[in-house]
């Protein structure tokens, strides 16, 4: 199985959020691009990234597609002078889905938790369950992965509350104008150290949680458990 090449972290972040945020609130101004165009410029950048790594994995998943589908949003409310209260909505929907559909598949064979942490990309999931079969632990470890599942829908749905009330405390101007676009930067930038660093703290608490059922019920440290040419 290809593994899906790793990005780096730093130019995501300069990507996604620190230029675009930069370019709503310093280039909205008449005198520089305007709202629309700054609005698009800055849109272009986490699109352009997020088409680029779907193109470079050959491959698409829900969560992907739905950050491309939040970026267009968030374009067509600006563009389209729709009321800021929908960026608020839009902001809490897409995470709050992302949460919905984790819990979802657990009622599918194909749980979403074994595609964002226990996935055979990072996990030499055949190795561990080798392990677990030779011990007799495969249903106490799928259980594990089962309340995995339920925790990790818990950073989606604790990404959307926060969302909600960052969205409705910060963008508070009518879009389409030069304040909403200075609001939107604000927020994006703020959006890392008050919602993404938090959920992602929770996602590797989740991560340690199965890795510490990989090493009591498989015999495996998580080192032991990574595949080997990552390691």
């Amino acid at each position: 199985m290809a593994v899906a090449k790793k990005n780096n972290q730093l130019l995501e972040l300069i990507i996604n959020i620190v230029i675009p945020s930069l370019i709503l609130m310093k280039l909205s101004a008449e005198q520089y691009l305007g709202t629309a165009n700054a609005l698009l410029l800055a849109l272009a950048f986490p699109l352009g990234w997020g088409l680029y790594d779907l193109l470079r994995n050959r491959k698409t998943n829900f969560i992907a597609i739905l950050g491309l589908v939040s970026i267009l949003l968030t374009g067509g409310i600006g563009l389209l002078h729709l009321d800021a209260q929908w960026l608020a909505v839009k902001e809490a929907a897409i995470p709050g889905l992302i949460g919905i559909a984790v819990l979802a598949s657990t009622r599918t064979r194909y749980p979403l938790i074994k595609t964002v942490l226990y996935t055979p990309a990072v996990i030499d999931v055949a190795k561990v369950q080798q392990h677990l079969e030779q011990r007799g632990n495969t249903r106490q470890f799928e259980a594990r992965l089962l309340k995995a599942t339920y925790l990790l829908s818990a950073t989606f749905f604790f990404s959307s509350v926060m969302n909600y009330v960052l969205a409705k405390w910060i963008v508070t101007s009518p879009s389409g104008t030069e304040a909403f676009n200075e609001e939107l930067g604000r927020m994006t930038l703020l959006s890392y150290p008050m919602i993404a660093i938090p959920s992602l703290v929770m996602m590797m608490a989740v991560l340690y949680y199965i890795s510490r059922g990989m090493r009591e019920l498989a015999g495996l440290s998580f080192t032991e458990a990574l595949r080997q040419d990552l390691t």
